[in-house]
Parts: structure tokens; C-alpha cells; sequence
């Protein structure tokens, strides 16, 4: 443990150095992403070596100690210091597992009505509004790349990006099946509906991470069939765009400039791209999938919210609040903390194992 908080000091002082010396603006991003990123495990370690140095600096002297005062001080302070030790020791070990590879990216969000007809797009919308409020409290900004409306106020599909470096790492475990059981406000009869949506979450890849030729995509423009007036009804602003080798299809309508959709439905694109090939990659890797919460496969069914009863489950945890009409309202962070703890306490069992 020593050893290796020492290197972990090493790294971050040098990257110091390096960050004092660098001119191009993709050097000083990269370094300062980096040691923000080990800031945190930075200051934890000095402290635990800083305490590691003052209790064996303590036992020294209490060796040669000879006055009953000063024996028992030094003692008391040891017996702080080691259990001190011991707490910091267990944040480290939680601190210091492998990074998650797209830890500190921003994110695609895509929600997708299932099962269910009308009522599973109005639940699309329900969940649109819910994370929008939860990015709002945690100030990640949020933008609409498409949406298809189903014409009473829900979606049959949305896609947006929330733009910060903690959006990856609060929602990563959002992906699968979210279903609702509630009663529609078109059912006559008080009879409980059950319906499904799918959420995809999409880590953004830069156009370096992902190579797409231009000879490999078809583009489609057409006129905008969502709200934005009458230029929507008269201009070909819509992109739709297809990647031929894998199949992909990704459009963007909201802007009323065509450069500017067909860019946001290139960001799309090139984080589908990335998805499937780290899905690939996840599917040959059987350990990687036991050790994290949930297999994050999009039919995976993760979580029902109960209206009738006002409850919220998450099946791959067991946790359940009852207290729905605030989830619903965006107050997330008592499921998505029991989330990554649970996925953490996975983690390390498998790192000791």
C-alpha cells in the first residue's frame, strides 16, 4: 500500500510539472482532466502517509520514553493514528480500484417507448422530465438532439446529451427496461396498465476515439416535422444519417440550421459506434459483467415504478423506496448512491477474490 500511494504522489506532482510546462490546449485538457481526476486520491494518500510517518515516529519514542505522562500521550496518540489508518485504508481501497474507462465523459441519453402504446410514451416523457429535473439539481446541462412525439403529449423516441464529466457516473446504470404500472387517464375502467420503455445511456466519443469515412454514410435531409414554426414546414433542416457498414441510422431535427443537426446526429452516431463495439467487447467478457450491477443489456428489466402503490424498485439491488411522486420529481440520488455502492461492494469483492 505504501508503495503504491508514493507512485500515485509521484504521478500527480509530475503531471504538475507538466501542466506548468504545456502550451497546446489538447495537452492542458488531457493533464487537467487527469489530475483532477487523481486529486482526490492524491490528498488521500498524503494523508495517510503523513499519519503511516507520525505514528512511527511516535512508537520511536515511546521505546525510550521513560516519563508515565508522556508514555501514555504517545500511546493514545499511536492508538488515533492506527485507527485512523484503518478508515482511510478502506476509502483508499475503494478509491484505487480501476477507473471505469468512460468515467468523466459526458453522455447520449436515448429513451424509447416499448411496450404498451400510448401509455409507454407518455412514460417516455415522464422519464425525459425526471432526469432533466435530476440534470437540473446537479447542474448538468441537458440538450435535445431528436424526439418523435406521439401527439398527446409523450414520445415514441428522445434523444439528448447532458454535457458535463460527472454525467457518465451518474447515469451509467440507467441503461435497460423501466416499466410503469399505473392507471391511464384514458381507462374508463380503474384498471392497472403495465407498460415498458427502454433506456440506452451512450458515452460521447471524440472524433479521434471513433474513424467514420465519409464514402461509409448515406445523408437524408427533410423538412422538420416537430415544433419551430413556420420555417420547420418550409426548410430541408432535418438530417438523417446511416452508416452503411454497420447499419446504424441516426437523425436530428431540433435545430433549424442543417449543419448544425447533422453534426448533433454525427455525435450520435459516433457514440452508437463506440457502443457497439464496447458491447462487443463486454459480451467476451464474462468476469467484467459479474462485477458490475446489472449487465446493463437494454432488455434487461431494472426497475418498476408502481404508481397505484407509489413505489420505485430496482430489481438488481432489491432497493425499493416508496416514495414515487419524489423520484418522479428528479430526486434520484438515494437510488443512484445505492447504485454505485452496490456496485463498489462488487467490485472490490471481486478485486480480493
Amino acid at each position: 500500500m505504501i508503495d503504491r500511494l508514493k507512485k500515485i504522489q509521484e504521478k500527480y506532482l509530475r503531471i504538475e510539472d507538466e501542466l506548468a510546462k504545456a502550451t497546446a490546449s489538447d495537452t492542458l485538457k488531457n493533464l487537467s482532466k487527469e489530475r483532477s481526476r487523481l486529486t482526490p486520491v492524491y490528498t488521500k494518500a498524503d494523508e495517510y502517509l503523513k499519519i503511516t510517518k507520525d505514528c512511527q515516529d511516535a512508537k520511536s519514542l515511546l521505546e525510550s520514553e521513560n516519563d508515565p505522562d508522556m508514555h501514555a500521550m504517545l500511546k493514545s496518540e499511536i492508538e488515533e493514528g492506527e485507527k485512523k489508518l484503518e478508515e482511510l485504508a478502506k476509502e483508499l481501497e475503494i478509491m484505487l480500484l480501476p477507473p471505469d474507462p468512460n468515467s468523466g465523459k459526458s453522455i447520449l441519453v436515448e429513451i424509447r417507448a416499448g411496450t404498451g402504446g400510448e401509455e409507454s410514451g407518455l412514460f417516455c416523457a415522464d422519464l425525459f422530465r425526471m432526469y432533466n429535473k435530476y440534470a437540473d439539481k446537479k447542474g448538468l446541462r441537458t440538450e435535445i438532439i431528436d424526439m418523435s412525439p406521439t401527439g398527446i403529449g409523450g414520445y415514441k423516441e428522445i434523444v439528448f446529451s447532458l454535457d458535463d464529466d460527472r454525467a457518465y457516473d451518474l447515469f451509467k446504470f440507467e441503461s435497460g427496461t423501466h416499466r410503469v404500472q399505473r392507471i391511464p387517464e384514458t381507462e374508463s375502467g380503474g384498471r392497472i396498465h403495465t407498460s415498458a420503455v427502454t433506456v440506452a445511456i451512450l458515452p460521447e466519443a471524440e472524433e479521434k476515439e471513433v474513424e467514420i469515412k465519409e464514402s461509409d454514410l448515406r445523408i437524408d435531409v427533410y423538412r422538420s416535422s416537430g415544433a419551430g414554426g413556420q420555417h420547420v414546414n418550409t426548410t430541408d433542416s432535418a438530417v438523417r444519417i446511416t452508416h452503411i457498414p454497420t447499419g446504424i441510422v441516426v437523425a436530428s431535427q431540433e435545430e433549424r440550421s442543417q449543419i448544425k443537426n447533422r453534426d448533433k446526429a454525427m455525435r450520435v452516431l459516433r457514440a452508437r459506434i463506440a457502443d457497439q463495439a464496447a458491447e462487443s467487447a463486454k459480451q467476451s467478457a464474462d468476469a467484467l459483467k459479474k462485477a458490475q450491477v446489472g449487465s446493463g443489456d437494454r432488455s434487461e428489466r431494472i426497475r418498476t415504478y408502481n404508481f397505484p402503490q407509489g413505489r420505485c424498485t430496482d430489481h438488481r439491488i432489491g432497493f425499493t423506496s416508496h416514495n414515487l411522486p419524489s423520484i418522479m420529481e428528479g430526486d434520484l440520488d438515494e437510488l443512484i448512491d445505492a447504485l454505485i455502492q452496490e456496485d463498489r461492494s462488487k467490485r472490490l469483492a471481486e478485486a480480493k477474490a
